[in-house]
């Protein structure tokens, strides 16, 4: 079975049943355009950090957010994503570091929105305009910034410049201090290296999609299907 083939497998399959949200809905909603979809796990009214449960793609409680940070976003993950060796490789030549290991998870978005979303679970139609490089530990985290297509506020932004800096200190001082445990006087080693523009983020979207595809083979589905 060739990737033509395992796409449309995947198609005919969400007629009947709920797709994986990971595995099972396109990365482009529309390629042309280079606009994607998100698969959106928090939001800016949770106390609670959900987290997609990668075997299963329902929605899952990761913990309880003990202390007051709250993201400034719509929070989610990029479908048919993985950071691993490409996405790696492009990030230590970008920053001069060796020694870095994607994080094996998918990309990580940011939405920006006016509307008040009270939920997660859902799938969004956005515009990437550019992302945070972030490390945590030896691990390439990146965090894709996009707008809510048509959004009244934050539509018409094609790229990162457009945004007002108030925003984008938020979503920085969200990453770099979620991990931390005051109580324990712990600091998460996370740092942003940098900030970039919406064709720096297509071209990590595109590393993404390539280690997903390294990772994810139509024999590796294949043979979960037959564990």
């Amino acid at each position: 079975m060739n990737d033509q083939q395992m796409n449309q497998l995947l198609k005919m399959a969400g007629h009947l049943f709920r797709p994986n949200p990971w595995h099972g809905v396109s990365t482009w909603s529309d390629q042309a355009e280079k606009e994607i979809n998100a698969y959106i796990e928090i939001v800016p009214t949770d106390r609670v950090k959900y987290e997609i449960d990668k075997e299963t793609g329902y929605l899952k409680v990761d913990r309880p957010q003990k202390f007051s940070n709250v993201i400034p976003a719509l929070y989610g993950l990029i479908p048919r994503t993985y950071s691993a060796e490409k996405s790696a490789k492009y990030t230590m030549e970008q920053t001069g570091r060796d020694g870095l290991f994607g994080d094996a998870d998918p990309i990580d978005i940011c939405v920006l929105t006016e509307k008040t979303i009270s939920h997660g679970d859902i799938l969004v139609n956005c515009v990437p305009i550019g992302g945070f490089r972030m490390l945590d530990g030896g691990e390439v985290d990146d965090k894709i910034v996009a707008v809510l297509k048509d959004d009244a506020i934050f539509g018409e932004m094609k790229d990162i410049s457009d945004c007002p800096e108030s925003i984008l200190n938020k979503l920085k001082h969200y990453f770099l201090t979620y991990k931390e445990i005051p109580a324990e006087g712990q600091k998460a080693k996370i740092e942003i290296t940098g900030l970039y523009g919406r064709e720096e983020a297509l071209k990590i979207i595109d590393l993404g999609i390539e280690d997903y595809n390294d990772k994810f083979s139509t024999e590796w589905f294949v043979n979960k299907a037959n564990d």
